[in-house]
């Protein structure tokens, strides 16, 4: 139970990868970690594959918490996400406090919103990878990618390393904890 004690919040939104929010939510919270999950308005969702999740609470409920992880599982919910005032506002504030901020495949696309991958070395799908060269990013095809704070992954068959970046971050005091 490496992570007890530890907050995290999953950004939910329509047609999300199914594996990128179950894998590392049912993952992290094997560790110990409370996992919340906000929506873009809806109390439920699908995700591509069908699979449904009733959301803990929208991203407007959880602004004003703060949160040792924020993370930003891919599918085509990152368009709709990334369209949400609260949820580039949570990823700021993570990022400017220092607490780990996450992405995975199409997840890039809100990170580039939230204009806080200037000057970070990511990973992504192939197909953001322009979004986030142009948001000031630093593009390079690697399995996962961790500078600073941020860990970013390219598909679901990173998830494995993806969860584990996650996890060491978190477990390490790199990251400013929340408390």
């Amino acid at each position: 139970m490496s992570l007890k004690g530890k907050k995290v919040l999953i950004l939910i939104g329509p047609d999300f990868e199914d594996r990128e929010v179950f894998y590392p939510q049912l993952r992290l919270q094997e560790e110990g970690a409370t996992v919340k999950t906000a929506g873009i308005g809806e109390k439920a969702y699908k995700g591509k594959y069908g699979i449904p999740l009733e959301v803990d609470g929208q991203c407007e409920d959880f602004v004003k918490e703060t949160f040792d992880a924020v993370i930003v599982p891919g599918g085509w919910a990152p368009d709709k996400i990334r369209a949400n005032a609260a949820a580039l506002e949570i990823i700021r504030k993570a990022a400017r406090q220092g607490n780990v901020v996450a992405a995975i495949c199409h997840g890039g696309w809100v990170l580039a919103s939230a204009e806080v991958v200037q000057g970070r070395t990511v990973t992504s799908f192939q197909n953001i990878k322009d979004d986030l060269i142009h948001a000031g990013a630093i593009w390079v095809d690697e399995e996962v990618v961790v500078d600073g704070s941020f860990v970013t992954a390219r598909k679901p068959a990173d998830l494995g390393a993806f969860c584990r970046e996650i996890i060491a971050l978190l477990v390490s005091a790199k990251v400013r904890v929340s408390g």
